[in-house]
Protein backbone atom coordinates (compact mmCIF):
# COMPACT_ATOMS: atom_id res chain seq x y z
CA UNK A 1 0.00 0.00 0.00
CA UNK A 2 2.98 2.28 0.50
CA UNK A 3 5.05 3.16 -2.53
CA UNK A 4 7.95 5.45 -3.33
CA UNK A 5 7.96 7.59 -6.44
CA UNK A 6 11.12 7.05 -8.45
CA UNK A 7 11.92 10.77 -8.62
CA UNK A 8 11.76 11.44 -4.88
CA UNK A 9 14.93 12.13 -2.90
CA UNK A 10 15.96 12.86 0.66
CA UNK A 11 17.08 16.40 -0.10
CA UNK A 12 14.31 17.98 2.03
CA UNK A 13 14.25 15.70 5.04
CA UNK A 14 12.79 12.20 5.40
CA UNK A 15 11.77 10.37 2.25
CA UNK A 16 8.03 10.87 1.70
CA UNK A 17 5.57 8.29 0.45
CA UNK A 18 2.60 9.67 -1.51
CA UNK A 19 3.49 13.13 -0.24
CA UNK A 20 3.43 12.04 3.42
CA UNK A 21 6.23 11.55 5.93
CA UNK A 22 6.70 8.19 7.64
CA UNK A 23 5.01 9.47 10.81
CA UNK A 24 2.07 10.98 8.89
CA UNK A 25 1.59 7.81 6.88
CA UNK A 26 1.67 5.62 9.99
CA UNK A 27 -0.84 7.85 11.74
CA UNK A 28 -3.15 7.76 8.71
CA UNK A 29 -3.06 3.98 8.58
CA UNK A 30 -3.79 3.69 12.31
CA UNK A 31 -6.75 6.05 11.82
CA UNK A 32 -8.06 3.89 9.02
CA UNK A 33 -7.28 6.39 6.29
CA UNK A 34 -5.45 4.14 3.86
CA UNK A 35 -3.53 6.24 1.33
CA UNK A 36 -4.73 5.88 -2.20
CA UNK A 37 -2.49 3.79 -4.42
CA UNK A 38 -0.74 5.59 -7.24
CA UNK A 39 -1.85 4.96 -10.83
CA UNK A 40 -0.29 2.22 -12.90
CA UNK A 41 2.89 3.67 -14.38
CA UNK A 42 2.90 4.06 -18.16
CA UNK A 43 4.95 1.67 -20.26
CA UNK A 44 8.35 3.24 -21.02
CA UNK A 45 8.63 4.41 -24.61
CA UNK A 46 11.14 2.88 -27.00
CA UNK A 47 13.42 5.19 -28.99
CA UNK A 48 12.17 6.46 -32.33
CA UNK A 49 12.74 4.03 -35.15
CA UNK A 50 12.53 0.91 -33.01
CA UNK A 51 10.92 -1.85 -35.09
CA UNK A 52 7.55 -3.19 -33.94
CA UNK A 53 7.83 -6.94 -33.50
CA UNK A 54 5.88 -9.72 -31.84
CA UNK A 55 7.26 -11.02 -28.56
CA UNK A 56 9.44 -14.08 -28.92
CA UNK A 57 7.66 -17.22 -27.64
CA UNK A 58 10.07 -17.73 -24.74
CA UNK A 59 8.94 -19.52 -21.59
CA UNK A 60 12.22 -18.70 -19.86
CA UNK A 61 14.02 -15.36 -20.03
CA UNK A 62 17.21 -15.46 -17.89
CA UNK A 63 17.50 -11.67 -18.11
CA UNK A 64 14.54 -11.35 -15.73
CA UNK A 65 16.79 -12.29 -12.82
CA UNK A 66 19.38 -9.69 -13.86
CA UNK A 67 16.98 -6.77 -14.22
CA UNK A 68 17.89 -4.76 -11.10
CA UNK A 69 20.82 -4.62 -8.66
CA UNK A 70 18.59 -6.08 -5.93
CA UNK A 71 17.61 -9.06 -8.09
CA UNK A 72 21.20 -9.65 -9.20
CA UNK A 73 22.35 -9.62 -5.58
CA UNK A 74 19.56 -11.99 -4.54
CA UNK A 75 20.55 -14.61 -7.11
CA UNK A 76 24.35 -14.22 -6.94
CA UNK A 77 25.82 -17.70 -6.65
CA UNK A 78 29.36 -16.82 -5.56
CA UNK A 79 30.47 -14.32 -2.96
CA UNK A 80 33.78 -13.08 -1.61
CA UNK A 81 34.45 -12.78 2.10
CA UNK A 82 37.38 -11.62 4.20
CA UNK A 83 37.71 -15.14 5.61
CA UNK A 84 38.45 -16.43 2.11
CA UNK A 85 41.85 -14.80 1.77
CA UNK A 86 45.30 -15.47 3.13
CA UNK A 87 47.80 -12.70 2.58
CA UNK A 88 51.08 -13.77 1.03
CA UNK A 89 53.94 -12.26 3.03
CA UNK A 90 57.60 -12.57 2.11
CA UNK A 91 60.16 -11.47 4.67
CA UNK A 92 63.90 -11.48 4.92
CA UNK A 93 67.02 -10.86 6.91
CA UNK A 94 67.96 -7.53 5.40
CA UNK A 95 70.16 -4.64 6.39
CA UNK A 96 68.05 -1.84 4.99
CA UNK A 97 64.44 -2.70 5.75
CA UNK A 98 63.93 -0.17 8.54
CA UNK A 99 66.25 1.84 10.74
CA UNK A 100 65.12 0.51 14.10
CA UNK A 101 68.34 -0.02 16.04
CA UNK A 102 67.92 2.92 18.42
CA UNK A 103 64.21 2.26 18.98
CA UNK A 104 64.74 -1.42 19.72
CA UNK A 105 67.71 -0.81 21.97
CA UNK A 106 65.71 1.82 23.87
CA UNK A 107 63.01 -0.70 24.77
CA UNK A 108 65.46 -3.51 25.48
CA UNK A 109 64.89 -5.54 22.35
CA UNK A 110 68.32 -5.31 20.82
CA UNK A 111 70.29 -8.30 19.57
CA UNK A 112 69.59 -9.80 16.16
CA UNK A 113 68.69 -6.57 14.40
CA UNK A 114 67.96 -8.17 11.06
CA UNK A 115 65.42 -10.49 12.64
CA UNK A 116 63.78 -7.69 14.58
CA UNK A 117 63.59 -5.45 11.54
CA UNK A 118 61.99 -8.29 9.63
CA UNK A 119 59.53 -8.95 12.43
CA UNK A 120 58.71 -5.26 12.70
CA UNK A 121 57.96 -5.23 8.97
CA UNK A 122 55.84 -8.36 9.32
CA UNK A 123 54.02 -6.91 12.32
CA UNK A 124 53.07 -3.76 10.42
CA UNK A 125 51.65 -5.77 7.53
CA UNK A 126 49.80 -8.19 9.82
CA UNK A 127 48.33 -5.31 11.80
CA UNK A 128 47.06 -3.66 8.60
CA UNK A 129 45.58 -6.94 7.41
CA UNK A 130 43.80 -7.57 10.71
CA UNK A 131 42.39 -4.04 10.67
CA UNK A 132 40.38 -4.93 7.56
CA UNK A 133 39.45 -8.44 8.65
CA UNK A 134 42.18 -10.62 7.06
CA UNK A 135 43.55 -12.88 9.78
CA UNK A 136 45.54 -15.50 7.85
CA UNK A 137 49.08 -15.11 6.54
CA UNK A 138 51.47 -17.30 4.59
CA UNK A 139 55.17 -16.90 5.37
CA UNK A 140 57.94 -17.18 2.77
CA UNK A 141 61.51 -16.39 3.85
CA UNK A 142 64.43 -14.94 1.93
CA UNK A 143 67.46 -16.60 3.49
CA UNK A 144 70.99 -15.14 3.22
CA UNK A 145 73.30 -17.10 0.94
CA UNK A 146 75.62 -17.78 3.88
CA UNK A 147 72.95 -19.94 5.51
CA UNK A 148 72.21 -22.00 2.41
CA UNK A 149 73.61 -25.47 1.85
CA UNK A 150 73.22 -28.41 -0.50
CA UNK A 151 71.03 -30.22 2.05
CA UNK A 152 69.08 -27.17 3.28
CA UNK A 153 69.72 -27.83 6.97
CA UNK A 154 68.75 -24.26 7.92
CA UNK A 155 65.15 -25.22 7.07
CA UNK A 156 64.75 -26.97 10.43
CA UNK A 157 66.84 -24.62 12.58
CA UNK A 158 64.46 -23.86 15.46
CA UNK A 159 66.17 -20.51 15.99
CA UNK A 160 66.04 -19.70 12.30
CA UNK A 161 64.13 -16.89 10.65
CA UNK A 162 60.79 -18.67 10.18
CA UNK A 163 60.38 -20.33 13.62
CA UNK A 164 61.41 -17.18 15.47
CA UNK A 165 59.06 -15.02 13.42
CA UNK A 166 56.21 -17.45 14.06
CA UNK A 167 56.84 -17.27 17.81
CA UNK A 168 56.99 -13.48 17.77
CA UNK A 169 53.81 -13.13 15.71
CA UNK A 170 51.92 -15.65 17.85
CA UNK A 171 53.01 -13.84 20.99
CA UNK A 172 51.57 -10.58 19.67
CA UNK A 173 48.55 -12.03 17.80
CA UNK A 174 47.57 -15.36 19.43
CA UNK A 175 44.55 -15.86 17.16
CA UNK A 176 46.47 -15.16 13.93
CA UNK A 177 46.32 -18.14 11.52
CA UNK A 178 49.83 -18.81 10.23
CA UNK A 179 50.51 -20.96 7.18
CA UNK A 180 54.13 -21.92 6.50
CA UNK A 181 55.95 -23.12 3.41
CA UNK A 182 57.62 -26.53 3.62
CA UNK A 183 60.28 -26.86 0.93
CA UNK A 184 64.06 -26.66 0.67
CA UNK A 185 64.45 -24.14 -2.17
CA UNK A 186 64.83 -21.03 0.09
CA UNK A 187 67.58 -22.86 2.00
CA UNK A 188 69.24 -24.74 -0.85
CA UNK A 189 72.46 -23.52 -2.42
CA UNK A 190 71.19 -25.19 -5.60
CA UNK A 191 67.83 -23.38 -5.59
CA UNK A 192 65.83 -26.59 -5.94
CA UNK A 193 63.03 -27.86 -3.72
CA UNK A 194 65.04 -30.97 -2.85
CA UNK A 195 68.54 -32.34 -2.39
CA UNK A 196 70.38 -32.54 -5.71
CA UNK A 197 72.56 -35.54 -6.55
CA UNK A 198 75.82 -34.97 -8.42
CA UNK A 199 74.19 -36.07 -11.68
CA UNK A 200 71.44 -33.43 -11.28
CA UNK A 201 68.71 -35.80 -10.04
CA UNK A 202 66.47 -34.44 -7.27
CA UNK A 203 66.54 -37.04 -4.49
CA UNK A 204 63.00 -37.79 -3.32
CA UNK A 205 63.12 -39.80 -0.09
CA UNK A 206 66.12 -38.01 1.35
CA UNK A 207 64.40 -34.69 0.70
CA UNK A 208 61.24 -35.91 2.42
CA UNK A 209 63.34 -36.71 5.50
CA UNK A 210 64.48 -33.06 5.65
CA UNK A 211 60.95 -31.76 5.04
CA UNK A 212 59.63 -33.73 8.02
CA UNK A 213 62.15 -32.04 10.31
CA UNK A 214 61.27 -28.66 8.81
CA UNK A 215 57.53 -29.17 9.36
CA UNK A 216 58.06 -30.27 12.98
CA UNK A 217 60.22 -27.19 13.68
CA UNK A 218 57.51 -24.94 12.28
CA UNK A 219 54.77 -26.70 14.24
CA UNK A 220 56.79 -26.44 17.45
CA UNK A 221 57.11 -22.68 16.86
CA UNK A 222 53.31 -22.36 16.63
CA UNK A 223 52.37 -22.75 12.95
CA UNK A 224 48.72 -23.60 12.42
CA UNK A 225 49.08 -25.08 8.92
CA UNK A 226 52.24 -26.47 7.31
CA UNK A 227 52.21 -26.41 3.52
CA UNK A 228 54.53 -28.74 1.61
CA UNK A 229 55.11 -27.07 -1.77
CA UNK A 230 57.99 -29.30 -2.88
CA UNK A 231 56.00 -31.87 -4.90
CA UNK A 232 58.07 -34.83 -3.66
CA UNK A 233 56.26 -38.17 -3.72
CA UNK A 234 54.98 -39.39 -0.35
CA UNK A 235 55.81 -36.26 1.60
CA UNK A 236 52.30 -35.63 2.96
CA UNK A 237 52.09 -39.02 4.66
CA UNK A 238 55.62 -38.74 6.04
CA UNK A 239 54.99 -35.23 7.39
CA UNK A 240 51.69 -36.34 8.96
CA UNK A 241 53.45 -39.20 10.72
CA UNK A 242 56.29 -36.94 11.90
CA UNK A 243 53.90 -34.31 13.26
CA UNK A 244 51.78 -36.91 15.06
CA UNK A 245 54.85 -38.55 16.58
CA UNK A 246 55.86 -35.20 18.10
CA UNK A 247 52.39 -34.49 19.51
CA UNK A 248 51.25 -32.07 16.79
CA UNK A 249 48.10 -33.92 15.74
CA UNK A 250 46.29 -30.55 15.76
CA UNK A 251 48.51 -28.99 13.07
CA UNK A 252 46.94 -29.12 9.60
CA UNK A 253 48.63 -29.91 6.30
CA UNK A 254 47.81 -27.88 3.20
CA UNK A 255 49.37 -29.84 0.37
CA UNK A 256 50.39 -28.22 -2.88
CA UNK A 257 48.54 -31.00 -4.68
CA UNK A 258 48.63 -29.64 -8.22
CA UNK A 259 51.63 -27.35 -8.46
CA UNK A 260 52.56 -26.82 -12.08
CA UNK A 261 55.96 -26.05 -13.59
CA UNK A 262 54.66 -22.64 -14.57
CA UNK A 263 56.25 -19.50 -15.99
CA UNK A 264 53.96 -17.37 -13.81
CA UNK A 265 56.28 -17.65 -10.79
CA UNK A 266 58.95 -15.31 -12.17
CA UNK A 267 58.49 -12.15 -10.04
CA UNK A 268 58.40 -14.11 -6.77
CA UNK A 269 61.50 -16.14 -7.58
CA UNK A 270 63.39 -13.02 -8.54
CA UNK A 271 62.37 -11.25 -5.31
CA UNK A 272 63.44 -14.15 -3.09
CA UNK A 273 66.37 -15.23 -5.27
CA UNK A 274 64.98 -18.77 -5.35
CA UNK A 275 65.50 -19.61 -9.01
CA UNK A 276 67.26 -22.96 -9.51
CA UNK A 277 70.98 -22.54 -10.15
CA UNK A 278 70.72 -24.99 -13.03
CA UNK A 279 68.02 -26.78 -14.98
CA UNK A 280 64.36 -26.43 -14.10
CA UNK A 281 61.77 -28.01 -11.79
CA UNK A 282 59.97 -30.11 -14.36
CA UNK A 283 60.99 -33.47 -12.85
CA UNK A 284 58.89 -32.81 -9.76
CA UNK A 285 56.37 -30.07 -10.60
CA UNK A 286 53.51 -30.96 -12.93
CA UNK A 287 53.38 -30.48 -16.69
CA UNK A 288 51.06 -27.51 -17.53
CA UNK A 289 49.61 -29.64 -20.33
CA UNK A 290 48.30 -32.30 -17.93
CA UNK A 291 44.77 -32.45 -16.53
CA UNK A 292 44.05 -36.02 -15.38
CA UNK A 293 47.36 -36.22 -13.53
CA UNK A 294 45.94 -33.78 -10.96
CA UNK A 295 43.51 -36.52 -9.92
CA UNK A 296 46.42 -38.88 -9.27
CA UNK A 297 48.02 -36.32 -6.95
CA UNK A 298 44.65 -35.66 -5.30
CA UNK A 299 44.07 -39.32 -4.49
CA UNK A 300 47.56 -39.67 -3.02
CA UNK A 301 47.33 -36.55 -0.86
CA UNK A 302 43.89 -37.50 0.44
CA UNK A 303 45.03 -41.00 1.36
CA UNK A 304 48.17 -39.68 3.08
CA UNK A 305 46.25 -37.31 5.35
CA UNK A 306 46.18 -33.87 3.72
CA UNK A 307 43.64 -31.47 5.22
CA UNK A 308 43.58 -28.93 2.37
CA UNK A 309 44.42 -29.34 -1.34
CA UNK A 310 46.03 -26.45 -3.22
CA UNK A 311 46.24 -25.61 -6.93
CA UNK A 312 49.05 -23.35 -8.15
CA UNK A 313 48.91 -21.10 -10.20
CA UNK A 314 45.31 -19.97 -9.91
CA UNK A 315 43.58 -18.13 -12.75
CA UNK A 316 45.21 -20.05 -15.67
CA UNK A 317 44.21 -23.31 -13.95
CA UNK A 318 40.52 -22.77 -13.17
CA UNK A 319 39.73 -26.12 -14.77
CA UNK A 320 42.02 -27.87 -12.29
CA UNK A 321 40.43 -26.08 -9.34
CA UNK A 322 37.02 -27.26 -10.55
CA UNK A 323 38.36 -30.78 -11.12
CA UNK A 324 39.56 -31.03 -7.52
CA UNK A 325 36.38 -29.40 -6.21
CA UNK A 326 34.21 -31.99 -8.01
CA UNK A 327 36.33 -34.94 -6.91
CA UNK A 328 37.29 -34.23 -3.32
CA UNK A 329 35.37 -33.36 -0.15
CA UNK A 330 38.41 -31.53 1.24
CA UNK A 331 38.76 -27.72 1.22
CA UNK A 332 40.37 -26.46 -1.99
CA UNK A 333 42.89 -23.61 -2.00
CA UNK A 334 44.00 -21.58 -5.01
CA UNK A 335 47.25 -19.65 -5.19
CA UNK A 336 47.06 -16.43 -7.22
CA UNK A 337 50.78 -16.21 -7.94
CA UNK A 338 53.12 -13.29 -8.51
CA UNK A 339 52.85 -13.38 -12.31
CA UNK A 340 49.06 -13.07 -12.14
CA UNK A 341 49.34 -10.23 -9.64
CA UNK A 342 52.01 -8.43 -11.69
CA UNK A 343 50.01 -8.55 -14.92
CA UNK A 344 46.98 -6.97 -13.27
CA UNK A 345 49.14 -4.34 -11.58
CA UNK A 346 50.97 -3.53 -14.81
CA UNK A 347 47.73 -3.29 -16.75
CA UNK A 348 46.39 -0.88 -14.15
CA UNK A 349 49.50 1.30 -14.21
CA UNK A 350 49.33 1.50 -18.01
CA UNK A 351 45.61 2.40 -17.81
CA UNK A 352 44.79 -0.59 -20.01
CA UNK A 353 42.37 -2.03 -17.44
CA UNK A 354 40.51 -0.95 -14.33
CA UNK A 355 42.84 -2.53 -11.76
CA UNK A 356 40.35 -2.71 -8.91
CA UNK A 357 37.56 -4.24 -10.98
CA UNK A 358 39.87 -6.77 -12.63
CA UNK A 359 41.36 -7.65 -9.24
CA UNK A 360 37.95 -8.37 -7.75
CA UNK A 361 36.80 -10.23 -10.86
CA UNK A 362 39.87 -12.45 -10.79
CA UNK A 363 39.25 -13.36 -7.14
CA UNK A 364 35.58 -14.01 -7.85
CA UNK A 365 36.55 -16.34 -10.69
CA UNK A 366 38.76 -18.38 -8.38
CA UNK A 367 35.87 -18.68 -5.93
CA UNK A 368 33.42 -19.60 -8.69
CA UNK A 369 35.73 -22.35 -9.90
CA UNK A 370 35.56 -23.90 -6.43
CA UNK A 371 38.29 -22.39 -4.25
CA UNK A 372 37.47 -22.20 -0.55
CA UNK A 373 40.73 -20.41 0.26
CA UNK A 374 42.69 -17.97 -1.90
CA UNK A 375 46.35 -17.14 -1.34
CA UNK A 376 46.88 -13.75 -2.93
CA UNK A 377 49.10 -10.68 -2.86
CA UNK A 378 45.87 -8.72 -3.29
CA UNK A 379 44.45 -9.73 0.11
CA UNK A 380 44.92 -6.36 1.80
CA UNK A 381 43.83 -4.29 -1.20
CA UNK A 382 40.85 -6.53 -1.92
CA UNK A 383 39.76 -6.50 1.71
CA UNK A 384 39.79 -2.71 1.71
CA UNK A 385 37.76 -2.73 -1.47
CA UNK A 386 35.27 -5.17 0.03
CA UNK A 387 34.99 -2.96 3.10
CA UNK A 388 34.40 0.10 0.92
CA UNK A 389 37.82 1.57 1.64
CA UNK A 390 40.30 2.73 -0.98
CA UNK A 391 43.88 3.79 -0.66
Amino acid sequence: MLTVRAGETRENGPLKKMGMSDAECEAAVVAGNIPEAPPVPPKPAAPAGTPVVSSLPLSRRPRRNRRTPALRAAFQETTLSLQTWSIHFSFMKAKKILQLEQCLDAIGLGGDMDLWKSFYQAGIQVSKARDVGVNSIVLFPKVPDGLKSSTGDEAYNENGLVPRTIRLLKDKYPDLVIYTDVALDPYSSDGHDGIVREDGVIMNDETVHQLCKQAVAQARAGADVVSPSDMMDGRVGAIRAALDAEGFQHVSIMSYTAKYASSFYGPFREALDSNPRFGDKKTYQMNPANYREALVETREDESEGADILLVKPGLPYLDIIRLLRDNSPLPIAAYQVSGEYSMIKAGGVLKMIDEERVMMESLMCLRRAGADIILTYFALQAARCLCGEKR
